[in-house]
């Protein structure tokens, strides 16, 4: 271990006091900085920074320094990517010295505005399991002297015990990530099943309500309030996709919100509802189409139970890997004036069609009824569900 190449005690004492001075709970940032304090404390480096490597270990993503001021690496600009004698601890990651950066062989040159630095010593900090995290840098001890064997032993000694400790606060980060994610999706979760499904139910109440034979200025206001409820519905799914991006359709599956909403009018208005799904609906269609396709199918279940008179509808939703239609066909009284209306709803769907390359339609039905039809071929416009 390079702690049994420190002979002076009181210089392997400041290395323990170096490694314990390192915050475990730190958040990543302020580890990283204080890792480059201690090692330029150390050995007396009047500069200090740590290249922390990009993914694939080639080059450097991330670079944290001392010494320098704000001013000073303002005026730099750019951080460096790895080359030069930097490049040369990340293609060989073992400690490295050198009297003179200038006459190193892997040397590139400094750029514009950065100060001048002779002596170096570079050491790789490495994870638990030994891959390399980064790189520590240290230029020019304040008593002019090069580095030396104590000194690349001090700061190895202290790149070791960093790496412990690096891995120790990425793990923690990691688990309240997975934490977080977690406690956002069972608010998702919240918000969807219980306040949506509420809503959505008091929604068909009103529904049925308005459709009893009340005097026209009630009818007027509950519609309004049934409009106010489908935007509020509207606006609360769009926090739901704002606070958890469900990976897959385990997590949000279309299909089973089709479902659900045909069983929510069945049950609590009496409607006769049956749906038909076909085709890869959870597998291709993005995030925009899915919140339209529930739209359209909110809207098409209100008007039927408002106006058409209805006793049964089919709901059908048809999807390719390119194209989705949605057909909601009822046996009621057919088209009359009323089942074009439909509040502000029939003129939103129609737009959000034509937005994602489709288009929207009101027909009569074969055998009577009404028949509405809402087909888009940009299924994967927006983000994914």
């Amino acid at each position: 271990m390079p702690y049994h190449r420190i002979t002076d005690p009181a210089r392997l004492q400041a290395v323990i006091d170096a490694i314990l001075t390192i915050e475990v709970d730190a958040d990543l940032a302020t580890l990283l900085t204080t890792i480059v304090e201690q090692a330029a404390g150390l050995v007396g480096a009047r500069y200090g920074a740590l290249g922390v490597l990009s993914e694939d270990g080639t080059s450097l993503s991330e670079f944290v320094t001392v010494g320098l001021t704000a001013q000073q690496r303002a005026a730099i600009g750019k951080f460096p990517v790895g080359h030069g004698i930097l490049g040369t601890v990340i293609t060989n990651p073992e400690p490295l010295r050198a009297e003179q950066i200038a006459d190193d062989p892997s040397t590139v040159g400094f750029p514009a505005n950065h100060p001048a630095m002779s002596t170096f010593l570079g050491v790789p900090v490495r994870l638990e399991g030994g891959q390399v995290f980064g790189n520590l840098y240290l230029c020019d001890r304040s008593d002019g002297e090069p580095f030396d064997d104590e000194d690349e032993a001090l700061v190895d000694s202290l790149g070791r015990a960093a790496g412990l400790v690096i891995d120790r606060a990425r793990l923690r980060l990691l688990a309240e990530e997975v934490a977080l994610s977690e406690d956002r999706q069972r608010v998702a979760r919240d918000l969807h099943d219980t306040v949506i499904q509420r809503l959505f139910a008091v929604g068909l109440s009103l529904q049925g309500l308005a459709s009893s034979g009340l005097p026209d200025e009630a009818t007027q206001r509950l519609d309004r309030a049934i409009d106010d409820l489908d935007e509020t519905i509207r606006q609360i799914r769009s926090t739901i996709f704002a606070i958890s991006r469900p990976e897959g359709p385990s997590a949000s599956s279309l299909r089973r919100e089709v479902l659900e909403i045909c069983d929510e009018v069945s049950s609590r208005l009496g409607l006769d509802v049956t749906a038909a799904l076909t085709g890869p609906v959870d597998q291709v269609v993005g995030r925009n189409a899915g919140d339209g396709v529930l739209a359209v199918l909110r809207e098409a279940l209100t008007n039927v139970v408002r106006h058409a008179g209805a006793s049964k509808t089919e709901v059908t939703l048809e999807v390719s890997t390119d194209a989705l239609t949605l057909t909601v066909a009822d046996d009621g009284q057919g088209l009359t004036p009323a089942s074009g209306s439909g509040g502000r709803g029939l003129a939103n769907l129609a737009a959000r069609a034509q937005d994602l390359g489709g288009w929207f339609d009101l027909s009569s039905g074969s055998d009577g009824g009404t028949v509405l039809r809402w087909h888009i071929t940009e299924l994967s416009k927006g983000d994914p569900r």
